[in-house]
């Protein structure tokens, strides 16, 4: 079969990878990929969010799946185009349609929903430039520190940790009234912050079955040892330690299960990826977000621990069967360390030539910023390469994607070589 990949980053690279080992894959196609997917199938030159671009080339190319990666395409609604389509609606979308997702696009729509559905996740309230006075009252009573949210996607920018009433008053101003984020920052949520370890659990459903994929850890902030700015994400590690079986447990009946059927009671049809952020305090799982894709970079760790044909389980999800699929997970550790750009999160440098990918011992590299100019790839990204070692233990995963991504070089590259450290 034929099949389209949106995206170009490393959970697209992950997703070519696995996808093209699959006995089922006839041509894999990659809109618009990088210099790395360029080695599983054919990138092509189209912007995911062209849906009248999309429809030509599936229709041109007798495309039999369409596998979106980013969030963007879901919150615009590729999905429900393809079904609003004489010509495309039988073709199958894995993602959810634009209700579906909301529970990433809307902060306020996502914590209506598991308020309705009885899930736990921090306490909150939502604020307008109609009613920024009630939200500045409402800081002057909250309790320190406080999370502030814009409400739609942000690029991974939109959230706001405040450790005095002064300072998160100053930014709901600069969000409600000076468009701190643009758009995504007209409404903005005001919630608890709570204290704990964050993992990140993923699901994948067929809207009425679930299968629960690896869990991850990833690494946000620039610095060694959790210093410094947020980045999306600079490395990753799976599975998570502390995610023991009686954890899992509370995982599955007291947000996994609640979500899916509350999807069900509220009519959304959901075929696709539940990426639920999650913090673990004190042994209790507490949802910090929804997102309706794969998380970037722990798909680079969660996708290698995957042994079944992933595919067939996507196949599953498309054909509403994914109950009878065999979900087979590998027992190794997956280590991923991301190489960025120099300058990385702020403004960056592109356009540097790559070398040394060739010389990997035992390492996985998953373009994410890459491109291919006159037969050299060539940084193009902030994050530029996800580096994941698959080993028995943490500690050699680790090890073994610190020393690999060492024998890479780019100018200005850069990464932190303690990804995984507080677990060891």
């Amino acid at each position: 079969m034929n099949i389209l990949l949106l995206g170009s980053g490393g959970r697209e690279s992950a997703f070519a990878w696995k996808i093209t080992q699959s006995p089922l894959c006839n041509e894999l196609f990659i809109a618009p990929g990088n210099a790395g997917t360029a080695a599983f199938g054919q990138n092509v030159n189209l912007n995911p969010t062209d849906f009248k671009g999309v429809r030509r080339f599936v229709l041109d190319n007798n495309i039999n799946l369409v596998v979106v990666g980013p969030e963007e395409p879901l919150v615009k609604g590729i999905h429900d185009f393809f079904l609003a389509d004489e010509d495309l609606k039988s073709i199958p979308v894995i993602g959810p349609r634009q209700e579906g997702a909301k529970l990433e696009g809307s902060k306020e729509y996502s914590k209506a929903f598991m308020r309705r559905h009885f899930i736990p996740t921090a306490a909150s309230a939502s604020f307008t430039i109609n009613t920024l006075n009630e939200g500045l009252s409402y800081l002057e009573t909250h309790k320190l520190p406080v999370v502030l949210k814009a409400d739609g996607l942000a690029a991974g920018k939109g959230v706001l940790i405040c450790q005095t009433t002064e300072e998160a008053q100053a930014e709901l101003i600069a969000m409600l009234q000076d468009a701190k984020f643009g758009e995504a920052s007209s409404k903005v949520v005001i919630e608890e912050f709570l204290t704990g370890i964050e993992l990140s659990v993923f699901v994948l459903t067929d809207g009425h079955s679930y299968k629960i994929l690896p869990e991850a850890k990833d690494y946000k902030r620039i610095g060694e040892g959790d210093t410094g700015l947020n980045t999306g994400g600079m490395g990753s590690i799976s599975p998570v330690p502390f995610a023991d079986k009686a954890f899992m447990d509370k995982v599955e009946n007291d947000i996994i299960r609640p979500t899916i059927n509350g999807l069900k009671i509220d009519q959304i049809p959901y075929k696709g990826f539940i990426f639920i952020g999650l913090m673990n305090t004190d042994g209790e799982p507490y949802v910090i977000e929804y997102n309706v894709r794969m998380g970037d970079p722990e798909t680079e760790s969660v996708i290698p621990r995957i042994e079944s044909d992933f595919l067939d389980l996507l196949l599953g999800v498309a054909n509403e069967n994914l109950a009878e699929k065999e979900l087979k997970i590998s027992d190794k550790t997956a280590a991923t360390v991301m190489l960025v750009s120099g300058g990385y999160p702020g403004e960056y440098m592109k356009g540097k030539t790559i070398s040394g990918i060739e010389n990997l011992r035992d390492s996985l590299p998953f373009h994410a910023g890459t491109v291919l100019e006159d037969s050299l790839v060539k940084t193009s990204g902030g994050r530029v390469l996800a580096i994941t070692s698959l080993q028995d233990n943490l500690f050699d995963a680790v090890q073994q994607a610190v020393a690999d991504a060492g024998r890479i070089y780019f100018d200005g590259r850069y990464f932190r070589a303690d990804i995984g450290f507080d677990l060891i």
